[in-house]
């Protein structure tokens, strides 16, 4: 496991995450529910900044590996399913939508993990629909955490919305990775 920049940043992506869901439990005479809200959504900001900084630092230092190719999907996969389901406990997300999202990831992962192999990893790279798919859900869990009123702007009514898309956008991109994923890992893998 090489330790760079870049990996260390995921690493503190995935160390966050205990943080980001034990805000929501602290005594509220400690932590008014504001705050809580606020201090969550700083934290999964946070994390999406270190998300693009830790791709964007490991491709401009030289300093790609496999393990970080690895590791940081799972880290962002992990901190977007925590996040579904504090939201769901707060009653801010229908368990519906985190159904779609964490069960999209998890196939997409599964079908990516076999294709690499039978040697066909290029037929589930990220669709240009996945990103818009990301970018939706990116900007849905914040306003969803945040919650509370901006003056006239409400950012769960806007954040609802936005995860609303990132569901539908979901189903649609996981169509795609296997409508273009199965055939090639039928004809890899042969006659039965």
């Amino acid at each position: 496991m090489p330790l760079n920049l870049p990996n260390l940043l995921t690493w503190l992506r995935i160390v966050l995450i205990p943080l980001f869901v034990g805000i929501f439990y602290f005594e509220k005479s400690w932590v008014s529910v504001p705050n809580q809200n606020l201090v969550a959504t700083i934290i999964f900001t946070a994390a999406a900044i270190t998300d693009w900084l830790d791709g964007w630092l490991a491709r401009r230092l030289n300093q790609t590996s496999a393990f970080g190719a690895f590791l940081d999907p799972v880290a962002d996969k992990l901190m977007v399913a925590a996040a579904l389901i504090v939201l769901i406990q707060l009653g801010r997300v229908d368990a519906i939508i985190a159904l779609i999202i964490i069960g999209r990831e998890i196939t997409i992962s599964a079908l990516r993990e076999w294709m690499a192999k039978i040697g066909a990893s290029r037929g589930v790279a990220v669709s240009f629909l996945g990103k818009i798919k990301t970018i939706s859900q990116m900007v849905a869990i914040p306003l969803l955490l945040y919650d509370d009123a901006i003056g006239i702007f409400s950012p769960r009514i806007v954040g609802t919305w936005l995860i609303w898309i990132a569901a539908v956008l979901t189903l649609i991109s996981m169509a795609y990775y296997l409508k273009v994923a199965l055939p090639q890992a039928w004809k890899a893998s042969g006659p039965a």
